[in-house]
């Protein structure tokens, strides 16, 4: 009885062991839903909210962002205005090319080359480096985004951060459709969190 758990136990074993060395596809979450179209979901006005975490798990920034994106010619664009909690203020331009069934280029100006996107289901896996500053130069990271559609209006994102193969952090945030009058004409998260800043400092 002893040999024949002893064996189950040495196979279960092998069986997590292959399985942590397993890595995840996109194609692993083909048949989800709700299903996501970058064409349908990034059009019109999003807010972002987050939080950045060290190596160690630590939550050590946190950020809000208001993201204008549309579609013209077949190319989307993502124009995304962050304002983080030390009132640091940052934006991206994404730019997303179709190249081919499922997969986009993505490109942006403190990207390095091209960034592959691939998307089936109800999840989006975005592969690029990042350049961002670093003391008195730059530091460049391996990012891993992975995003998935739990609700038609509603994403949550996920991006393992490495250095030389090493992972140096992650970033976790959510990201919401909104009505175009909410952001168009009004103040959109990050508006609002700079504007309560700035108020606060008045004080």
């Amino acid at each position: 009885m002893k040999s024949i758990l002893a064996r189950c136990s040495a196979t279960l074993l092998v069986l997590l062991g292959l399985a942590g060395c397993a890595s995840v596809d996109v194609t692993d979450y083909a048949t989800e839903n709700p299903r996501l179209e970058p064409e349908s979901f990034f059009d019109g006005y999003l807010t972002a909210h987050g939080i950045i975490k060290d190596r160690s798990g630590r939550v050590i920034r946190r950020f809000n962002a208001d993201i204008n994106a549309y579609w013209r010619d077949g190319i989307g664009t993502l124009e995304e205005d962050f304002v983080f909690d030390d009132g640091e203020l940052q934006r991206r331009v994404w730019t997303l090319t179709p190249a081919g069934e499922g997969r986009y280029v993505g490109t942006a100006g403190d990207v390095i080359g091209e960034g592959m996107v691939t998307v089936a289901g109800n999840s989006m896996f975005l592969d690029y480096t990042l350049r961002i500053p670093y003391g008195d130069g730059t530091l460049d990271l391996r990012i891993d985004d992975r995003m998935y559609l739990v609700h038609p209006d509603i994403l949550i994102n996920e991006s393992r951060m490495k250095k030389f193969g090493v992972g140096v952090g992650e970033i976790v945030l959510v990201i919401e459709r909104r009505a175009a009058g909410s952001i168009h004409g009004g103040q959109g998260a990050a508006s609002q969190d700079r504007s309560q800043r700035d108020k606060q400092e008045q004080e």
